[in-house]
């Protein structure tokens, strides 16, 4: 068959008409494609942007974005686009502190916690608010003997002696001043034996003292209870050994006077342990009776008239020849200003831990559904005890004792 002009080819041994196909290149699938950053202008969005009407035709090229975009043989490989920071941002250098309670610390160069910031090893005097009580030195307590009865032992006495030395002067007989030395004598072995034993006698008749049922106490009733504290609204800690999380809290310092030597106080005899500097606090807490579990509120703070019978340990011991080996007491006068100079000290601490098992005596109160024990009105007497010759002493305040070692393990709360 001869050849055809026109439109006639042959294709893949046919013959067909019409115009000649273009050969057209496959274009590679593009599976991927980079979306321009349109920073929240519709009008860089290219396709998106007819989708809603949009005329580009003034912009200029479809694909119009703000950044770097390169596309060809780096196709689908985006320039990281330059992030905007303010000034302040970029030379603020670290985060600043800003008083909050945070989980950790801002960076490993601070060294910043929630709370007081003290430096490490500072003895700094605690100050506490109004709600904390800050006891005096010595504990208010002395003998209750009638004043009438008072009068006349003396006048008795006064007469007993004048007539004794009358009688001896004219008579010349000494065993009246026998008789009448028979019965000074024990009258003054008495006296110096109540004055000695005073602490000691008050503390035995309060621990025989019977402990009482909270729910049955009345209103205005005189209770003891016996039982388990937790600390209230504000804890206590030692000045020192800074033992956290106390009802009571003591530091006392105490100075040795010799025949010579400076004296603590005013008061201060020689050859004594004299009290030069103290810390004593206490706040309201809580009590939880052993007999019948209830807890009651003991308001101690507030300025209320507290008596601790806490007995205290020694917790530093100084003399002339181991000063220079306790920095850290040298370190808790300084921060209170007190010289050691060449003195024989000795430091001394008690506390009650949230925890320890103590006893109260107080009043009753229920208010408002809130069993609480506050301090008497009037001071407590013991009676007078014949069997001890203890004569009747008393005491102001809320009456606190504890019986537990410091050192010995508290039940957790």
């Amino acid at each position: 068959m001869g050849s055809r002009t026109g439109s006639h080819q042959l294709r893949n041994g046919l013959i067909v008409s019409g115009r000649p196909e273009q050969h057209k290149e496959k274009q590679p699938i593009v599976t991927s494609r980079a979306i321009p950053y349109t920073g929240g202008d519709v009008k860089k969005s290219g396709e998106i942007g007819k989708m809603y009407g949009i005329d580009f035709s003034a912009s200029g090229s479809h694909h119009h974005t703000s950044g770097s975009i390169r596309f060809g043989s780096n196709s689908g490989q985006i320039d990281p686009i330059p992030k905007k920071s303010s000034s302040s941002s970029s030379n603020s250098g670290p985060i600043q502190p800003t008083g909050l309670i945070t989980s950790g610390r801002l960076s490993s160069s601070t060294n910043r916690r929630s709370g007081p910031l003290e430096p490490a090893g500072s003895f700094k005097k605690v100050v506490y608010s109004s709600a904390v009580t800050g006891l005096s030195d010595d504990i208010k307590m002395g003998f209750r003997v009638s004043k009438v009865v008072m009068w006349v032992l003396l006048v008795v006495l006064i007469m007993a002696l004048m007539a004794g030395g009358f009688v001896m002067a004219t008579v010349k007989i000494y065993v009246i001043l026998v008789g009448v030395g028979g019965v000074l004598v024990p009258i003054l072995v008495v006296l110096l034996w109540n004055y000695a034993y005073k602490e000691r006698g008050l503390v035995g008749f309060l621990r025989r003292y019977e402990d009482a049922e909270l729910r049955g106490a009345v209103d205005g009733q005189y209770v003891k209870v016996t039982g388990v504290v937790t600390c209230g609204s504000i804890p206590l800690e030692t000045s020192f050994q800074r033992i956290p999380r106390c009802v009571y809290a003591s530091t006392e310092l105490h100075e040795y006077k010799g025949w010579v030597g400076k004296s603590a106080h005013p008061r201060h005899r020689c050859f004594s342990w004299g009290r030069r500097h103290s810390e004593k606090y206490v706040g309201d807490f809580y009590i939880s009776d052993f007999q019948t579990g209830l807890r009651a509120l003991v308001k101690a703070g507030y300025g209320a008239k507290v008596a601790p019978f806490v007995k205290s340990t020694t917790v530093v011991d100084i003399t002339t020849s181991n000063r220079e080996l306790s920095p850290n007491f040298l370190r808790w006068l300084a921060d209170r200003s007190l010289s050691s100079d060449d003195r024989v000290m000795r430091l001394k601490e008690a506390y009650i831990k949230e925890g320890s098992t103590v006893s109260v005596m107080g009043v009753v109160r229920r208010q408002d559904n809130m069993l609480m024990i506050v301090p008497p009105a009037e001071p407590i007497s013991t009676g007078c005890q014949w069997a001890r010759c203890v004569l009747p002493t008393y005491v102001e305040g809320l009456i606190l004792t504890c019986d537990d070692i410091q050192n010995a393990d508290v039940i957790p709360v």
